[in-house]
């Protein structure tokens, strides 16, 4: 049984997925398959109750996830210890952020780094913010740039960036959308809505659409990136919530416009989050210094 099998058991045990899993590990879903059967060989147990639609930990499933969780980072925090003695920092730093993350506020914080750690290499990878703390929670990566969730999980570490506020956009371009948008009063129970599928800011929609009282929304798509979503407002394809730093740093931002509602819509905290177990950890305690200062 050896680190790299009990990486794949943990993120299958996440994802509940043999094709999610083998596709995001790089292996083949045979290979994956023939790894948990051989973990469950040793074991003597079954790990995982399977279909052809679910998959399920079983109890002592459960049990193997939190033992190989411990393995797994204590044999990061072993390769790391061992290079501690170190003058000089080396090694890498992977990181996780949206797009318009990577040029609003990443910027300053990784120059500051470079400038005290030139040895250390650092990689970056963008995508949906709403899956940032998963990204860290399955050791993906060591840092994530992400809004504060509604729960928090507890073995994280959280540092505040910054206040992010949330606006309502719809189009500015002539069409049927704009034209709804521009009454005196909006039917917004008619009104096509664009919205993230899911995160903190797609529970902060549903929580301002519950106090409009106007019945169910009509959804007209649901995007993955708040990017993608301001530039299907821009076409005109419905009105969306984002937040204003992606409003203000969007290639579209012309083509919208923010509308004034009656009901405030509530921030979010922005920040860097990491796991607690890894704070003492050379890199990651400077990288965090640099966040901080």
């Amino acid at each position: 049984m050896d680190i790299k099998s009990l990486q794949l058991f943990l993120h299958l045990a996440n994802s509940l997925h043999f094709s999610k899993t083998a596709q995001a590990m790089h292996v083949s879903p045979s290979t994956l398959s023939r790894c948990i059967q051989r973990i469950e060989d040793e074991l003597g147990a079954a790990l995982l109750i399977r279909d052809n639609r679910s998959v399920v930990l079983t109890e002592a499933g459960l049990l193997f996830k939190h033992y190989a969780l411990q393995q797994v980072e204590q044999w990061a925090l072993l390769k790391r210890s061992i290079n501690q003695t170190k003058t000089e920092l080396e090694g890498e730093i992977n990181l996780y952020c949206s797009v318009t993350a990577a040029y609003s506020h990443l910027p300053p914080i990784i120059e500051r780094f470079r400038r005290l750690h030139p040895k250390v290499e650092i990689k970056l990878s963008t995508g949906d913010s709403a899956v940032a703390i998963e990204q860290v929670l399955e050791h993906k990566v060591d840092f994530a740039i992400t809004a504060y969730p509604d729960t928090f999980p507890a073995r994280l570490h959280f540092i505040q960036l910054a206040e992010i506020p949330l606006s309502i956009i719809g189009p500015t371009t002539p069409c049927a959308v704009t034209q709804q948008i521009n009454m005196a009063n909006i039917n917004w129970k008619n009104v096509p809505f664009i919205l993230p599928e899911h995160g903190p800011v797609r529970r902060r929609f549903d929580s301002w659409y519950r106090q409009l009282k106007a019945g169910k929304p009509f959804i007209y798509a649901k995007v993955a990136g708040h990017e993608a979503l301001i530039s299907m407002v821009a076409l005109g394809c419905g009105v969306g919530i984002a937040p204003d730093v992606v409003i203000e740093n969007s290639p579209v931002r012309e083509r919208v416009q923010s509308l004034l509602t009656a009901t405030r819509l509530q921030s979010f905290d922005l920040g860097v989050c990491c796991h607690k177990t890894r704070l003492n950890e050379p890199l990651i305690s400077a990288f965090i210094s640099c966040v901080e200062s």
